[in-house]
């Protein structure tokens, strides 16, 4: 079963973070529930998407502050859904943070070419994918 869920997260003073969105697009359902817990407790508004199959089409209807996604998935490879969110103009502008165990140094072409400017080496530090986050968000 496939699912896409929407978690509001508040501020130390109990106002909903609305304007902050991060998607996950991950077909790992636990590996989905994990990365929820530590957004939500840093204050995003978490948008998990675990089907690359209608990825495209989420984040074009809910248009994310940043997006994070998984490049191994058996439907559709996150380098293809980076290359094919690269080509829609509403969301080219997205930053995408890729994350893969598998990453190596003759993907960053393939990277570039997909507009990733971003990696995270599976398994990582929920500090670290925090710091990312906050780094793109930064620069956009």
């Amino acid at each position: 079963m496939n699912y896409v869920c929407v978690f509001n997260s508040r501020n130390r003073t109990g106002e909903y973070l609305m304007g902050r969105k991060v998607m996950v697009i991950d077909d790992d359902k636990e590996f989905l529930q994990e990365l929820r817990e530590t957004l939500s407790l840093s204050g995003y508004e978490l948008i998990a998407v675990n089907d690359a199959s209608n990825a495209v089409e989420m984040v074009h209807a809910t248009k994310p502050d940043v997006i994070l996604l998984d490049l191994k998935m058996p439907q559709k490879s996150g380098f293809q859904i980076a290359d094919e969110l690269r080509h829609l103009s509403e969301v080219s502008n997205i930053p995408i943070i890729a994350m893969s165990a598998y990453l190596k140094d003759d993907y960053s072409p393939l990277l570039n070419i997909c507009g990733i400017k971003e990696c995270l080496r599976k398994p990582f530090n929920p500090l670290d994918v925090i710091a990312k986050i906050e780094e793109v968000l930064a620069a956009k």
